[in-house]
């Protein structure tokens, strides 16, 4: 990994954040014992000296907080969205082999409308729909989250609906124009998804957006929320259209399979499907799109699981709306005005999606009692003695005994 801009070992969390701002970076690796890495187009690379242990186990106790320090430990794993110097964050905080580690996502801050993003108008046709599943897809890192709020504040700005969003965590907080809205962090606001979404059929929304259906149930209650007179828009990873549809119903066990096809078939609004293209002659990432339209074909393929028929129809489906990956290119290609996420939005209205810190009008309930982790076992000295230095990169064994050891030494350090 070639090196960039330099991160120092003694740097607190606020300073790496900057200084990958500064580099242009999508994403801070953060482990102990080994040197910061930062996305940059696409690409990761070398950003400074090794971190310390000890300094991002005190972060992970500062972000984290008191409150949420005991669920991190049973789960070794904890979510969360921050503002870094000014910059919107989801940051993933993890126990690892070498100890606390952290992958830190700094999301854009300026103004995520469809235009502002670089995405073909056609989109805005989809929100126009007063029931019914958009489905966002692509890989990790593809842009979905950035898609689905521009869809969001799209809405926002021109027309009076209730918007409920359903997110883990929240990385983007929209502030009210026309719309109304209210959004609920999983594991902060409600238990879980599926809560979330039962909560949602008492609470008259207009339009939902579920932050992510990752298993079978989050799924069925999504399913039938878009069948009820509601307009969902959700996320899911895949690498194509006809996939998403495909992983949605794989996720059903085979008996009832068929239900879910006729499910989609009856709901479906759109799947967009979307990857992020380097433009060298741009010196920027820019969506690349494959959109797909519930036509009468395309619900019949859909009803009889025959998504492999999908592709054939999009690349016939042109005057529908639809786009494959190499139609939407050489519209790329003809585009003439880009947006940059470095283009000041001041001339935006009152409602733009603003990365700061969520004012609160109630101090929020307590979290909800868990039992504590079992202790771990006495950790024996590490395996395999002193670390070994190779291509400027620290190589550390792995710390027997569990994160509660890794813990204790690490605050028995001076």
């Amino acid at each position: 990994m070639a090196g960039v801009g330099y991160i120092t070992g003694t740097m607190n969390l606020n300073e790496m954040v900057a200084m990958a701002k500064a580099n242009g970076a999508s994403d801070l690796h953060l482990e102990p014992g080994l040197p910061p890495a930062i996305r940059v187009r696409g690409t990761l690379k070398a950003a400074g000296a090794p971190v310390a242990g000890k300094l991002l186990l005190e972060a992970a106790h500062e972000i984290i907080g008191p409150d949420g320090w005991n669920e991190f430990l049973v789960r070794r794993s904890y979510d969360l969205s921050r503002n870094v110097q000014g910059v919107r964050c989801r940051i993933n905080v993890m126990h690892t082999s070498r100890g606390v580690g952290m992958a830190v996502r700094l999301l854009a801050g300026f103004t995520a409308t469809l235009e502002k993003l670089n995405l073909h108008p056609d989109l805005k046709r989809l929100i126009a729909h007063n029931h019914g599943l958009i489905l966002i897809s692509g890989p990790t890192g593809s842009g979905k989250s950035s898609t689905m709020a521009a869809m969001i504040q799209e809405i926002n700005l021109m027309e009076t609906r209730h918007i409920v969003t359903v997110e883990s965590p929240i990385e983007y907080q929209f502030k009210p124009y026309r719309a109304y809205i209210r959004q609920r962090e999983v594991g902060r606001d409600t238990p879980s998804f599926e809560q979330a979404l039962i909560d949602a059929m008492r609470e008259d929304p207009d339009v939902l957006m579920v932050g992510e259906m990752r298993d079978a149930e989050t799924m069925r209650l999504t399913l039938n929320t878009a069948e009820t007179g509601h307009l969902v828009l959700a996320t899911a990873h895949s690498a194509t259209a006809n996939e998403a549809l495909q992983r949605v119903v794989a996720a059903f066990p085979a008996e009832v399979q068929s239900g879910v096809c006729a499910q989609l078939a009856d709901s479906l609004v759109a799947v967009i499907c979307q990857r992020l293209l380097f433009r060298e002659d741009l010196k920027m990432q820019v969506p690349e799109c494959e959109v797909l339209i519930p036509t009468h074909a395309v619900k019949n393929f859909i009803r009889r699981g025959e998504f492999f028929k999908l592709m054939t129809v999009m690349e016939t489906g042109a005057e529908q709306g639809m786009w494959t990956y190499q139609r939407y290119r050489t519209w790329l290609e003809t585009r003439k005005t880009w947006h940059r996420a470095t283009d000041g939005g001041e001339d935006e209205p009152a409602g733009e999606l603003e990365s700061v810190e969520e004012v609160r009008v109630a101090p929020p309930l307590p979290p909800p009692v868990t039992s504590s982790p079992a202790k771990a076992s006495s950790g024996k000295s590490p395996a395999g003695g002193t670390a070994k230095s190779k291509e400027n990169l620290l190589e550390i064994q792995p710390e027997e005994g569990g994160l509660e050891a890794i813990i204790s030494k690490l605050k028995s350090k001076p």
